[in-house]
């Protein structure tokens, strides 16, 4: 069975290629359903290949599939890992990735690009499981770049609208900002190493002493790669415009693909970070930062869509900390939990605007609670999961995170509960928003709200009961047993493993007790803000001043981008465009068919229609000949 796991990656390529050749011949949803087959198949062979490995048969395989590249030294071949690590990311890709794939069935039905939609899904699943899976960085960096690649094609999928190509573009160019780091570290490893493979570059770790300048400039080249996929300070602007998409591509690059990209590959280079002190410091400050400025942002934003978008930076600045402080474990499970709940917001979210025919301004919502049930109860499972109330998933990994950042210094614990707090403020202020008071859109949105069909529901069932539960996959010490921590026990390099300060078992309880009663208040607030008092967010036209000015215009930082990055490069293209294309370039064609067209002009003189002239020519010509052939 283990060496079928190539399997895995090739059945959504499988899709992909089937729909893109034959899409023209695809009627209905038939497109959908091939989409959604391959990622079961991929999702079951992943599930079986888990199962084998927990029952003791193996810990770690290599699939050698062909050799690739063999350039003297230069040795690459097509080989995948699988280990505990890239086990849980293939059941991430594929089994969220495959609910999402059933519920666009449902969304996607009346979109008249419903096949390339899905082969173009089914690429994006090949991508991720290919970079997750992969034995080696070159093959982790071509992943990389698909999963890249394919964010541009879903992110602007409806590329009739322009705002929608801009924001495609946007996130596009912003990653290659990223990429060119990534690949450089990759470079920079390989003339370190003299090996791209894991197990070859890790294993020449173990003699090398922490803070080495050459690992110090891996990990650096390597951080930047990730803040560019998982959309972190200052590369993280692009994930709020890559809602230009449909609501199914959110879910699925906000849960189960590309912004869990940068959070895997530096677990999994784990023994190159853990050599470099001064980089996780910096991966910890801009975690926590991205946390807090994300979560601020969030309070103020009015589209359903984007208040998810900052939420998920929000997060993901969680998992960066929990990196940055050497909690490995803590990070991947939240990414875990945070796959959960935040495939469930997305797919939630795409249900109410479903139902409101594409409404997605909170302020013109209200009153749905009882219009769309499944969808409410669904996202209220889902608020109470990323919000970290117990015992939901999130809670158990939120309070993990926590607890590894008090360990590590109380002070990063007081900004990350802040962090904390914040979340749970907006998700509640949205759930009260939506869900609840009367409805503020109009009349015709009332009277055609109707709850999504059974293909959409399903899965929010289903994502529903993980949300809830998915904390059991790793319960503290404290309660009981840590079963992701000893899952992934031999993933990381245990010689050089980062010390934390140790907490007694009472601190622990009181952390939790302390986060909960906050927790508490804050909904109270929201509660008497939203509920009790009936307020709604102002209009755009109204003028807002001081600190609410500057968080609802996400303190400006797009339009610092624009002023310093952008105009400046459009008045250099625009200088460098009117003196070589203009100046040089044109003035060289132009002069080269101006000498051309003289000389021709000159030429024609001599066809006259004159014999005596011709004659006279030609004993010119034969006088020439006779002096040349004399001399």
């Amino acid at each position: 069975m283990i060496e079928l796991g190539w399997l895995v990656p090739f059945f959504p390529l499988l899709g992909f290629l089937i729909i893109g050749f034959c899409g023209r011949f695809l009627k209905g949803k038939t497109a959908g359903y091939i989409a959604s087959i391959t990622l079961i198949c991929s999702f079951l062979l992943s599930l079986s290949i888990f199962c084998i490995q927990q029952s003791g048969s193996f810990v770690s395989k290599t699939i050698s599939l062909a050799e690739w590249i063999s350039i003297g030294k230069f040795k690459i071949a097509i080989e995948l890992l699988i280990d505990p690590l890239s086990v849980i990311m293939m059941l991430i890709v594929t089994g969220i990735g495959l609910l999402i794939h059933i519920y666009s069935i449902g969304y996607m039905h009346e979109d008249e690009r419903f096949n390339t939609f899905f082969a173009q899904m089914n690429l994006f699943s090949f991508s991720m499981l290919l970079l997750v899976m992969g034995a080696n960085y070159l093959l982790m960096f071509i992943g990389w770049e698909g999963v890249g690649f394919c964010s541009y094609l879903l992110i602007g999928f409806w590329f009739k609208n322009t705002e929608y190509n801009i924001a495609a573009k946007k996130a596009f160019i912003m990653n290659r900002i990223g990429d060119l780091g990534f690949l450089l570290g990759i470079i920079l490893i390989f003339f370190a190493f003299g090996s791209l493979s894991y197990s070859t570059v890790f294993a020449q770790t173990v003699g090398i002493t922490p803070g080495n300048h050459i690992i110090v400039w891996i990990t650096i080249l390597l951080t930047i790669g990730a803040l560019g996929k998982s959309a972190q300070i200052p590369l993280y602007t692009w994930l709020p415009d890559a809602m230009a998409g449909p609501t199914p591509v959110s879910a699925f690059i906000h849960a189960a693909t590309m912004v869990t990209a940068g959070i895997y590959m530096i677990v999994r280079s784990n023994a190159l970070f853990v050599l470099a002190p001064f980089t996780l410091s910096v991966i910890m400050i801009i975690g926590i930062a991205t946390a807090i400025i994300a979560a601020t942002i969030g309070l103020m934003q009015n589209d359903i869509k984007k208040i998810l978008a900052y939420s998920t930076i929000s997060q993901l600045g969680y998992m960066f900390m929990a990196l940055g402080i050497g909690a490995f474990t803590s990070s991947m499970f939240h990414l875990t939990t945070h796959a959960f709940f935040k495939a469930l917001l997305f797919l939630c979210a795409g249900s109410v605007i479903h139902a409101l025919h594409g409404a997605q301004d909170i302020r013109g919502m209200g009153g749905l609670k009882n219009k769309i049930p499944v969808t409410y109860f669904t996202f209220l499972m889902a608020t109470y999961a990323i919000s970290g109330i117990p015992p939901f998933s999130g809670f158990f990994s939120k309070d993990e995170i926590l607890t590894k950042a008090f360990e590590y210094s109380p002070v990063l614990y007081s900004f990350a509960l802040i962090g904390a707090l914040l979340t749970c403020f907006y998700m509640f202020r949205l759930l009260f928003l939506v869900f609840h008071g009367k409805f503020r859109g109009i009349e015709e949105q009332l009277i055609s709200i109707h709850e999504s069909p059974r293909i959409m529901t399903i899965p929010l069932l289903i994502l529903s009961f993980l949300a809830i539960f998915g904390g059991l996959l790793n319960i503290p010490a404290l309660l009981g047993n840590s079963s992701m921590g000893n899952y992934l026990n031999n993933v990381f390099i245990s010689h050089k493993s980062i010390n934390l300060n140790s907490i007694t078992p009472a601190t622990e309880y009181t952390l939790m007790a302390v986060s909960f009663l906050l927790l508490l208040l804050v909904i109270y607030i929201a509660y008497l803000s939203y509920i009790e008092n009936k307020t709604v967010p102002a209009g755009d036209e109204i003028l807002r001043k001081g600190m609410k000015k500057l968080i609802y215009n996400k303190y400006y930082i797009d339009e610092i981008y624009n002023k310093i990055f952008v105009k400046p490069y459009e008045w250099l293209s625009v200088k460098l465009h009117d003196i070589f294309d203009i100046k040089i370039f044109d003035n060289l064609v132009n002069g080269t068919g101006n000498t051309t067209l003289r000389f021709g002009n000159l030429l024609k003189l001599i066809q006259n229609g004159s014999i005596s002239f011709y004659l006279f020519i030609m004993v010119i010509g034969l006088i020439a000949i006779l002096i040349f052939n004399l001399i």
